[in-house]
């Protein structure tokens, strides 16, 4: 008779499933920019954004003001190494006086108890952090401080709705503050379930959820920042308190409510709102038996009809008599007892079925909660992007803890609705108190842990008028290059290339270019055409260069060179051609003319012997004869940076600057003839490679090394060269990072200041992982997932912290970079003596061209410091390959022009 009446009480899987997926599409909805504002579900952030590590340490102060009592606690978390902590307690009540009356009152009355409870425990001369846990729907625009949204749990407290609780509490402490020497700093303002979810976390690092079923019931979990329109930013997580309880305010669950809830919520102080909470909360729940039971009555179906004052007196049956009579075990003596003494004089049937009633609201309210809670869980495994996850719920409430079955059904059915995730309940104690100090210690943590990051970050920022010294710094390295008597101790060489034209379209024929510059070296068969249908195709083959041929024999490098010739002449069946060369050589080079260039010394991790000082031109004809196989016409040794900026100008005739930004970084430009005194001749022009690498070997631009910089050029194969390439190109800015990473971690910033062995490793951190950290379209589970690939257990706040330390080092190469060309564009400018320079720069390089960031930046940083000079930039295809074979074509034009 009972399930017949309650029919529509009894949810099959199908029908929670159904409220599950509602669940869903309210909190996406509440978490969007334009549609939070008519949500039912609000997904408050809680400025919440990180668990207990287990480092939190100090003394803590906690108010908690919610429940049907007051409460002031003080915390001791203890750094042991066991995650301890120490909770004392004093209780207030909460007059209705005070919990109906003015905001002005209700704030005395709880500064009044704090300073009550601090006499007590004599704390009034300390200067105590403080976490005020408030229970109720609040705006927070930060961690302290919050807007009351609306009254909840039969608090109606005059002229607080709209205003900042946090300023109200403060403004009460401050009252007391002079006449009772009390110092109290209110630092975090906590929802009764993220310090639940907080409390639980300091125990279980796995805890991401909060859930309170009481007199009210609510979730929070921790949501990814990407996801939170209502806050700026997208790293990270913050807790999301969802005040689910008015899930259904907009008519959404009417199709589940029963006559039974419109009756309840009628009666209720706030009529049409917080409905889901009136079907779960112990509230509601004593309430709506009594409903049911009333009604059963008047038709005749309980007590013989004899409808007694008991069942028609609004709260007379409570959520205690319901928790009592389900208890099984006692049979139905329980619930005699209580019908009896409420007048009721029950019949074994009425009892049975009472019962029933009974076990049926309850379990209506445990499926709702599991539904709702399933929802949650598997937006967290989404957002994890898991097939299976391991969670925990940290969860409090009365109804909760007290009622004999619930906690059992709500476990059974959330497994049921999401058997993806394996899910710990975990019991909080004191969460609304020991978590929200728990909070307080955990933004005590992060701010002093900011403080540290920032301080050891700050080097890293330069300042406009720091990136201008470098800039004149630069400038004034290269005239010293330029200039015949101070040329030899320049640490910035200005090395003549004898490339003396940009492309005129007129080049045409086949050219081989060779390319070595990195750990693959390739061969290129280049065909130009000239006219008007001019093209540039191109046919090319990569070997790799083994690190024992890198750091072995000069001798060994260039047999093996010539080897891989062979392969390709082979390959494309042109071994017989006498072909022109252009040997792309991309280290320093000395060049007395187009094809002579003595290596000035090696860079990029080769150590090859017997090398430097020597014509790399002739090192490679004596391989070729060394073979005896074919025989080529080796017309130009170009740098890859010159090769850059040729295959540029044959695009744009603008274009007289190359730059490389990638595994190194340099520059080269074209300079009159008349600046370049170690070159006979003042007529036309000629490219200048700058080799700007070495940039600062002299100690010019040693106030802007770091320690961290210090120890990758000690560690790097050619200590103290190079320094300014060291700051700025790809081969060593993972390094850099490492180096950070390792003292964040030493510490205790990152990592739980553990130094796990893949971080010890040089070498391992490669820029190609910093491009991919930075990428704004990676989330931080990707970035996770990097860091875990290179053997580094990382938490969300690692994660963020790693990425803000790539994005630090990658910036400060990206402005010294932008400060050295700004040095070279001026130069330009005032060489052609003109009021505003326009100018292209060919670029080329991996850091340039797959850095999610550098390219801007640079662009901006020469904006900044060269205002005179409208830059374009322009991506240069293979400079190296199409390059070479351009510059051994203009070679051979302009030579032709010579001898006619």
């Amino acid at each position: 008779q009972v399930d017949r009446y309650l029919y529509h009480m009894r949810l099959s899987d199908d029908v929670l499933l159904d409220v599950m997926a509602r669940f869903q599409a309210e909190m996406v909805k509440g978490l969007g920019r334009d549609t939070n504002p008519t949500a039912t579900v609000k997904m408050l952030p809680s400025f919440v954004r990180s668990l207990p590590d287990g480092s939190e340490k100090g003394d803590f102060l906690a108010v908690d003001l919610g429940g049907s009592q007051f409460r002031a606690h003080q915390v001791k978390v203890f750094d042991d190494g066991k995650q301890s902590s120490q909770l004392e307690s004093k209780f207030y009540p909460t007059p209705k006086e005070v919990i109906q009356g003015n905001g002005a009152e209700l704030f005395d009355y709880v500064a009044d108890c704090l300073l009550d409870f601090m006499e007590t425990k004599n704390l009034k001369h300390k200067k105590l952090p403080l976490g005020f846990t408030f229970s109720f729907p609040c705006k927070q625009t930060k961690l302290e401080e919050g807007v009351l949204l609306a009254w909840t749990k039969h608090f109606k407290v005059r002229g607080v709705q709209d205003t900042d609780v946090v300023s109200s509490l403060r403004k009460a402490l401050q009252k007391h503050k002079a006449s009772f020497d009390i110092d109290v700093d209110v630092l975090a303002l906590v929802n009764d379930t993220v310090g639940t979810m907080m409390t639980c976390g300091y125990d279980d690092q796995r805890c991401e959820v909060g859930l309170i079923i009481g007199t009210g019931t609510n979730a929070c979990y921790m949501e990814e920042m990407r996801h939170i329109d209502l806050v700026e930013g997208d790293e990270g997580r913050m807790c999301i308190n969802t005040e689910w309880g008015a899930f259904g305010d907009d008519g959404a669950l009417d199709d589940l409510r029963t006559e039974f809830d419109r009756e309840l919520d009628l009666g209720s102080l706030n009529p049409g709102k917080q409905l889901f909470e009136k079907m779960i909360s112990s509230l509601y729940l004593g309430e709506l038996v009594r409903l049911i039971l009333l009604k059963m009555t008047k038709e005749g179906l309980l007590f013989n009809g004899k409808v007694s004052t008991a069942l028609l007196t609004k709260g007379k049956i409570e959520m205690k008599h319901v928790s009592a009579m389900e208890k099984y075990k006692e049979g139905l003596s329980n619930t005699k007892e209580i019908l009896t003494e409420l007048n009721l004089f029950p019949s074994e049937e009425d009892c049975v079925a009472v019962q029933h009633v009974c076990t049926i609201v309850s379990f209506r309210s445990a499926n709702l909660c599991a539904a709702a809670l399933a929802a949650i869980l598997t937006r967290l495994r989404e957002n994890k992007k898991l097939l299976r996850m391991r969670t925990t719920v940290g969860i409090d409430g009365g109804l909760y803890k007290t009622h004999p079955q619930y906690a059992k059904r709500l476990h059974k059915v959330v497994r049921r609705l999401v058997p993806t995730c394996d899910v710990r309940f975990l019991l909080s104690v004191s969460g609304s108190g020991k978590g929200a100090a728990m909070v307080t210690a955990v933004a005590h943590r992060l701010a002093a842990q900011r403080q540290r990051i920032d301080a050891t970050l700050a080097p890293f920022l330069l300042p406009l008028g720091i990136l201008r010294e470098v800039k004149d710094k630069m400038r004034a390295e290269l005239e010293y290059g330029l200039k015949r008597e101070t040329q030899a101790n320049a640490t910035v060489k200005m090395l003549p290339t004898y490339v003396c034209g940009t492309p005129d379209g007129t080049e045409k024929g086949k050219f081989l270019a060779l390319d070595l510059g990195g750990t693959n070296f390739r061969v290129l068969l280049v065909k130009i055409k000239s006219g008007r249908r001019r093209s540039v195709q191109m046919y090319n083959k990569i070997f790799a260069i083994p690190l024992e041929i890198m750091q072995g024999t000069g001798e060994e490098l260039f047999d093996h060179i010539v080897q891989c010739i062979a392969d390709f002449l082979e390959y494309m069946g042109i071994k017989g051609a006498r072909l022109p060369l252009g040997f792309t050589f991309s280290f320093p080079c000395r060049q007395a003319s187009i094809d002579k260039g003595t290596l000035v010394g090696w860079t990029k991790g080769f150590k090859a012997t017997d090398c430097e000082g020597e014509d790399v031109v002739d090192m490679l004809r004596e391989a070729i004869k060394r073979r005896n196989e074919f025989d080529l016409d080796i017309v130009a040794v170009v740098n890859d940076t010159v090769g850059t900026m040729m295959t540029c100008g044959y695009e744009d005739p603008n274009c007289e600057i190359g730059l490389i930004a990638g595994t190194g970084s340099n520059v080269c430009y074209m300079e009159d003839m008349k600046n370049i005194e170690i070159v006979e001749g003042n007529e036309g022009k000629m490219c200048i490679n700058t080799e700007w690498g070495a940039f600062g070997d002299n100690g010019c631009i040693d106030n802007i090394r770091t320690k961290y910089d210090k120890e990758v050029d000690e560690g790097s194969l050619n200590p103290g060269k190079q320094r300014y390439e060291k700051m700025t190109s790809g081969m060593y800015l993972g390094e850099i990072v490492r180096q950070i990473l390792i003292d964040l971690t030493k510490q205790g910033l990152l990592f739980r200041g553990h130094i796990s062995e893949s971080l010890r490793k040089r070498g391992i951190f490669e820029t190609k992982f910093l491009s991919q950290i930075e990428s704004d379209r990676l989330a931080l589970l990707q970035v996770r997932r990097i860091l875990q690939q290179l053997g580094l257990d990382s938490t969300c706040d690692d994660s963020i912290i790693v990425k803000e330390v790539c994005g630090v080092v990658s910036r400060r190469a990206a402005r010294l970079c932008g400060a050295g060309l700004a040095a070279i564009v001026e130069k330009k400018r005032e060489n052609r003596g003109v009021e505003r320079l326009q100018i292209t720069v060919g670029v080329d390089g991996t850091l340039y061209k797959l850095h999610p960031h550098f390219s801007r930046v640079l662009r901006e940083t020469v904006k900044e410091l060269a205002p005179q000079c409208d830059v374009t930039f322009m991506l240069s295809e293979d400079g190296s390959g199409k390059g070479a074979a351009l510059i051994t074509a203009v070679a051979k034009r302009l030579h032709n022009v010579g001898q006619k």
